[in-house]
């Protein structure tokens, strides 16, 4: 198999909120983490078990960022897409750590607002998204939402299924 692949995707809720750092070039990183939640009933006891996991995301696309900064708050539940890029630094004690975080960059990345109405939101958007790359534009609707079908297509698409034996 030729190439690679390196894509993460999260649905989640924010730790903290958005935390802003603007570089001396004029660029900024919007950082949060996510936490994510796998429940399950145990086998054994039959008791309802929880584990969370906790993700570092780091945004450096502008426009993304800016989405970031202005609508996202601690405990904001989203969906996001990005890579796996883990980065090594001396910390403030001159030690050597390693840290692995997921990344959002100008192509490539996604994040979808799940939570209800946003502030200032007009009828119909309850939700918003926001990706970047791969023929995405800024401001497209959410994956979760149905796009409405061509008048025509709608009508095609209930002969085939009539169509479908099972």
């Amino acid at each position: 198999m030729a190439g690679s692949v390196n894509k993460v995707i999260l649905i989640g809720n924010l730790g903290r909120d958005p935390e802003v750092r603007r570089f001396a070039n004029g660029g900024q990183v919007v950082s949060f983490s996510l936490a994510t939640t796998d429940s399950w009933k145990d086998k054994n006891t039959g008791e309802r078990k929880e584990k969370t996991e906790w993700h570092s995301i780091q945004i450096f696309d502008e426009q993304l960022g800016k989405v970031a900064e202005q609508y996202l708050k601690k405990g904001a539940k989203v969906y996001i897409q990005g890579a796996l890029q883990t980065r090594e630094f001396t910390d403030k004690d001159n030690n050597q750590r390693k840290v692995t975080e997921v990344v959002l960059q100008r192509f490539n990345s996604e994040l979808v607002l799940l939570d209800g109405r946003r502030e200032g939101a007009g009828a119909g958007e309850d939700r918003g998204s926001w990706s970047q790359g791969s023929g995405d534009s800024f401001g497209r609707a959410s994956p979760m939402e149905r796009r409405p079908a061509a008048a025509g297509a709608s009508r095609s698409a209930e002969i085939i299924n009539d169509d479908i034996p099972f």
